[in-house]
């Protein structure tokens, strides 16, 4: 059961249609020993490094990693670098059968409106520049960061 690993709870959110109810459980992780799932998803983002990134999370009090609980499922992760008011996606990731569905989005809307966040920015690939831009992120590239791969700046303001 996925709640044994998750400890603090953050935000709840139900969204309602005609015929079921879906609940988002948005939480914080702080386990000494996450689940599997977890550590999955996190691959999504951080390569083959899942377990070193999640130690990050652990042992660094300005990163905060959440997961995205839909019905009693674990199908998205995002972790954050915090600097006051603003902060920086680290990791974002999504089980392949619920990308999207807007649980990115939720997700990053939760850091807006729960952490008192007014400044998110991002650095990704050419592959999650449209997810960004259509939440409202301005994008620019950062240029060719490693060989062969552009890279690109993307960052949310309140202000």
């Amino acid at each position: 059961m996925l709640n044994e690993y998750v400890i603090s709870i953050r935000a709840f959110d139900c969204k309602y249609n005609k015929t079921e109810v879906k609940k988002r459980l948005i939480t914080e992780i702080t386990a000494p020993h996450p689940s599997p799932a977890l550590f999955r998803l996190l691959s999504y983002a951080a390569s083959q490094r899942s377990v070193e990134v999640y130690k990050e999370y652990l042992e660094s009090a300005d990163r905060q990693l959440f997961s995205c609980i839909l019905d009693n499922q674990l199908v998205g992760c995002i972790g954050i670098e915090r600097n006051g008011q603003r902060c920086t996606i680290k990791h974002i990731a999504v089980v392949p059968e619920s990308r999207g569905k807007g649980v990115g989005s939720r997700m990053i809307k939760f850091l807006l409106i729960n952490n008192a966040i007014e400044q998110i920015s991002a650095e990704t690939d050419k592959e999650a520049v449209a997810f960004y831009r259509k939440f409202g992120f301005s994008v620019s590239s950062l240029g060719e960061k490693y060989p062969g791969v552009e890279r690109f700046h993307c960052c949310y303001s309140l202000k």
